[in-house]
C-alpha cells in the first residue's frame, strides 16, 4: 500500500467520522419536526434509491443475490436500527444514546461466541467486563428517574446492529461480494418496512420547514450515501482492524457535538459509564488489530 493511498484512506476515515459523529446530533434535532418512524422512513429510502444511483454510474452490478437473506439482514441492519435509534433519541440524551449504541461490538462478540462458536479470548472477556459494567453505569436501573426507555431503546439498537454483523458472518457466501451493492439493497428493503411502519403508527404531520430540509439532506447525502462510500473508500485503504479501531471516534464525536450544540451535560457516574464503554471497544478494537485480517464483502 502506497503512503499516498493510506494518508487518503486516513482523511475519508477522519471525514467519516466527523460525519457520523455529528449525524446524532441532526436526527435528534430532525425529531423536533418528525415522528420518529416517519424520519427514520424519510432519511432511510431515499438513501437506498441513491446508492443505487451510485452503483449505475459505476457501472457496477445490481444483482440480487439471496432476497430472502437479504431481506432478513435489512430488517436488521436498516429497519431495526433506523426505528429503534429515532425512537431512543425523542427523549434520550444524543451523545448517550450514540455511545450506547455503540456497544454493538461488545454483543457482535457474544453473539458470534453464542451463534458461529467463535472463541473468546482472555483480552475479550476484559472487554466484555468492561462493557458490562459501562452499561450498568449509564443505564443506571437503581435510578427511575431521567428516561429509562431511551437507553433500553439504545441498548437494543447496539444489540439490532450486532444481530446484522453476525449475520454477514454467517451469511458471507450467500450474500456475495460487493459491500456497495449488498448496501443498496438492503436499505432498500429495511427502507420500505419503515415506510409501512411510519404509514401505520399515527404521529403528527412533518412540519416541512427549510431547517428540516437541510436536516434532513445532511442524513441522507452525507450520513448515508456520502458516508456508505467513504467507509468503503476506507476499507479500501487502509486495514479493517485500523478503520474498526479509529471508527470508535466516531460516537465521541457525538458526545462533543451534542454538548456544544445541545447542550448535554452527562452526570459523573454516566460519564465513568461511557469512558468505560469507549475504553472496552478500543480494547476489542486493538486486539482485532493483531488477528489475521477477514475479506471484506467488497
Amino acid at each position: 500500500m502506497s503512503n499516498t493511498s493510506a494518508k487518503g484512506g486516513v482523511a475519508a476515515l477522519i471525514c467519516l467520522c466527523l460525519i457520523w459523529g455529528y449525524n446524532w446530533v441532526v436526527t435528534k434535532e430532525g425529531l423536533r419536526f418528525a415522528g420518529p418512524f416517519d424520519y427514520a422512513a424519510l432519511r432511510t429510502l431515499p438513501g437506498a434509491l441513491l446508492i443505487f444511483a451510485v452503483l449505475i454510474l459505476r457501472r457496477q452490478p445490481l444483482t440480487l443475490q439471496s432476497p430472502g437473506k437479504l431481506f432478513v439482514f435489512g430488517l436488521f441492519q436498516t429497519t431495526a436500527f433506523n426505528a429503534l435509534v429515532s425512537w431512543a433519541l425523542v427523549s434520550g440524551a444524543a451523545g448517550k444514546t450514540a455511545v450506547l449504541c455503540y456497544t454493538m461490538p461488545f454483543w457482535t462478540l457474544l453473539f458470534a461466541w453464542l451463534v458461529l462458536s467463535e472463541r473468546i479470548s482472555k483480552m475479550q472477556w476484559i472487554a466484555v467486563l468492561l462493557s458490562a459494567t459501562g452499561l450498568v453505569l449509564v443505564v443506571e436501573p437503581w435510578q427511575l428517574s431521567g428516561s429509562p426507555a431511551s437507553k433500553l431503546l439504545a441498548v437494543l439498537t447496539g444489540m439490532g446492529w450486532a444481530v446484522s454483523v453476525v449475520l454477514a458472518k454467517k451469511w458471507r457466501r450467500e450474500l456475495g461480494p460487493g459491500l456497495l451493492r449488498v448496501t443498496a439493497w438492503q436499505m432498500l428493503f429495511g427502507g420500505l418496512v419503515l415506510v409501512g411502519i411510519a404509514w401505520a403508527v399515527p404521529s403528527p404531520p412533518v412540519q416541512w420547514t427549510p431547517y428540516f430540509w437541510f436536516l434532513l439532506i445532511y442524513a441522507t447525502l452525507l450520513g448515508s450515501v456520502a458516508g456508505w462510500l467513504l467507509w468503503l473508500y476506507v476499507l479500501q485503504r487502509l486495514s479493517a482492524g485500523v478503520a474498526g479501531l479509529s471508527i470508535m471516534a466516531v460516537p465521541a464525536v457525538g458526545v462533543l457535538s451534542s454538548r456544544l450544540q445541545l447542550g448535554e451535560t452527562p452526570g459523573t457516574v454516566e460519564a465513568l459509564g461511557m469512558l468505560l464503554i469507549v475504553a472496552s471497544l478500543a480494547l476489542l478494537s486493538w486486539h482485532a488489530l493483531r488477528q489475521p485480517p477477514t475479506p471484506p464483502l467488497a
